[in-house]
């Protein structure tokens, strides 16, 4: 009780100490009797006027910005029909009694053997953002996302004066994660965006995130860039990402990343949020790898991507180390299309890629990516470690066909070759004299599939040559020309494959 008496009376007597240096501190006006009333101070006269200055120009700047860019920022509303089926709650009923759930009528009167089903349509509206990067005539250009407006039935594009135009969706890429939609007026003051040089863009750069956040139309956060080159393959995505912590939320899909001159250098695209909401880890698609896409989009509806032929796998440790490539950064050729640009200009499965026109290679990511810039018909040269050595080779590239890239039976060898490493050997349970490579990821109608190879199986030799390792492999196998077989030792014992002819 004591104690407490006493921190009542410290509590108090530092309460009239506060205010008493408050009384003191503000500007006294006498009233009725002898009452003062205290005033605030009507300028704050704290900070120097020099230091002012300078925040000052840094914020008249983010106004200039601001109000120069956001009349080219819009928001993107959509609609999207979507089909779901509906239960039947007789269908256990009829199963139960009749054997058989009731199956379809097609239009032309015939069973088609599936259950039939009733189905639903309903409408799924949303929105994001958007910006305005073109004007040909009458018409403007807005882009945006793929996950925003790619599979929309109904569009309308909201500027920044609340004026609403009907828009149309001139074409859309899922690969990109990007979008063009196009509306119609006659108002020749609706701004164009500036579009920027993204590859000129450094780490610490002072940058402003534009759009409608969770609905808030013409919303302006301010961040830094912290990082580039980020890894999009996560989301299905090969961009590489400019990452930012200017706040970036749900509805700022599609809008702009602005620099501090006022230039468009990404479209705000998605976050790494453990709730949903920023976490200062936003993600941009740079600019200047969108730029061709307008036109494209424009001329043909949709993405014309360069072709290459190969499959792709990143360079990991194990097989760094079987390749003797350890000490550089690259992409592994595992696979290659037959009849394919890589294939026709030599390219090899074994082939480390570490070049594409002089350009030092990092990831399988920056493969795709360069290889899908290219125009069809072009030229390029790539830089290839096989077998210890460097070569140099000339790839025409060709345009890139979706029937024609997801065709296994064209895949070779069909199967991904796995180094038989310490844990490979434990999982397959073999003896220290076995050696060769192990069979992974055997592809469905493939080469492989036709020599009825199976993961798990062992390669020892490749048209009668012992191999002992991934790289002596691939030196076999880039020697075949019409036709090969494989030993293989599976099960305690060794055979000999079919042969497959080309």
């Amino acid at each position: 009780m004591k104690t407490w008496t006493k921190g009542v009376l410290y509590a108090a007597g530092a309460a009239a100490f506060a205010f008493a240096a408050i009384s003191f501190s503000c500007s006294k006006t006498k009233v009725e009797g002898n009452a003062l009333t205290a005033y605030a101070e009507s300028k704050s006269k704290i900070v120097p006027e020099d230091y002012l200055k300078v925040v000052e120009a840094l914020q008249n700047s983010f106004r200039a910005i601001s109000d120069g860019v956001l009349p080219s920022v819009v928001e993107v509303d959509v609609t999207e029909t979507k089909t779901v089926q509906t239960i039947d709650p007789f269908e256990d009923f009829r199963k139960f009694f009749f054997g058989m759930p009731e199956m379809d009528d097609d239009s032309d009167g015939k069973k088609d053997g599936k259950k039939r089903g009733n189905t639903r349509e309903y409408e799924q509206k949303g929105l994001g953002s958007g910006v305005i990067v073109r004007r040909t005539g009458k018409t403007l250009y807005v882009l945006t996302n793929n996950h925003v407006a790619g599979e929309a039935t109904k569009i309308t594009v909201k500027l920044n004066d609340s004026r609403e135009f009907e828009g149309k969706l001139v074409g859309a890429d899922a690969r990109m994660d990007i979008a063009l939609v196009s509306f119609e007026s006659d108002d020749k003051s609706i701004p164009v965006a500036s579009l920027g040089d993204s590859d000129s863009v450094k780490t610490g750069d002072i940058c402003l995130a534009m759009g409608a956040p969770l609905g808030y139309s013409q919303s302006v956060t301010q961040g830094i860039v912290s990082a580039k080159g980020r890894s999009g393959s996560g989301i299905g995505n090969i961009s590489d990402f400019i990452q930012t912590d200017a706040a970036i939320n749900q509805g700022n899909s599609g809008g702009p990343l602005v620099n501090i001159y006022g230039e468009v250098i990404g479209i705000n695209t998605w976050i790494a949020s453990q709730s949903g909401g920023s976490q200062g880890l936003g993600f941009s698609i740079p600019i200047n790898n969108i730029k061709n896409a307008i036109d494209s989009f424009i001329n043909n509806g949709k993405i014309v991507y360069g072709w290459l032929g190969v499959s792709l796998m990143p360079g990991t440790k194990e097989y760094k180390e079987a390749l003797g490539v350890s000490d550089l950064d690259g992409a592994l050729a595992a696979q290659v299309f037959i009849d394919s640009p890589a294939q026709k200009s030599g390219m090899k499965p074994g082939d480390y890629i570490v070049e594409i026109n002089g350009i030092k290679v990092k990831d399988v990511e920056q493969v795709q990516r360069e290889v899908g810039r290219l125009e069809a018909g072009k030229t390029v040269s790539f830089s290839v470690i096989r077998g210890g050595e460097k070569k140099e080779l000339s790839v025409k590239i060709e345009e890139r066909s979706e029937k024609v890239s997801s065709d296994n039976g064209k895949l070779w060898p069909g199967f991904v070759a796995a180094p038989l490493t310490d844990d490979v050997r434990k999982k397959l349970e073999l003896e220290d004299k076995i050696h060769g490579v192990a069979v992974t990821n055997v592809l469905p109608k493939s080469p492989a599939a036709s020599l009825r190879l199976q993961s798990g199986d062992v390669i020892t030799a490749v048209n009668g040559k012992s191999v002992k390792d991934l790289k002596e492999f691939y030196r076999e196998l880039s020697n075949v020309d019409k036709s090969v077989n494989f030993d293989i030792y599976s099960n305690g014992g060794t055979i000999t494959t079919g042969t497959y002819k080309f």
